[in-house]
């Protein structure tokens, strides 16, 4: 299991999902939270909605953006608080493709994709 995981939602529908043909997932939605939480972190990410990269970690990370820390479980999925963003949200089921068990905390951070930020030249 990798300590830093990749995602590269996109909107689709009005809504954030993301494809992970290796954990058997296609347009999996963040929902209840985390969907605003993406849309806030992402604010600064031209085009975010074609796609944008997420990393994620159960660790810290160097210049990771947010910290969520685990509250409370609910439906299969956990909810997580944000302190950064004052706020919860629910991560699904499709967590547990990623990790073992809900963790304590998860690290986040969304960036551009690379070829999206890629000016010509090397």
């Amino acid at each position: 299991m990798n300590a830093i995981s990749i995602l590269q939602p996109y909107q689709h529908a009005g809504m954030w999902v993301f494809d992970d043909p290796d954990k058997g997932l296609c347009k999996e939605p963040f929902v209840s939270g985390i969907d605003v939480m993406i849309s806030r972190i992402t604010e600064r990410i031209p085009d975010a909605k074609r796609g944008f990269r997420l990393l994620f970690s159960a660790t810290p990370f160097p210049g990771y953006d947010i910290k969520l820390e685990w509250r409370r479980s609910e439906y299969g999925g956990n909810w997580y608080y944000c302190a950064r963003l004052d706020m919860e949200g629910w991560l699904c089921p499709a967590l547990f493709r990623y990790f073992d068990e809900a963790q304590p905390e998860v690290y986040a951070k969304a960036e551009a994709e690379p070829s999206k930020t890629n000016t010509g030249g090397n």
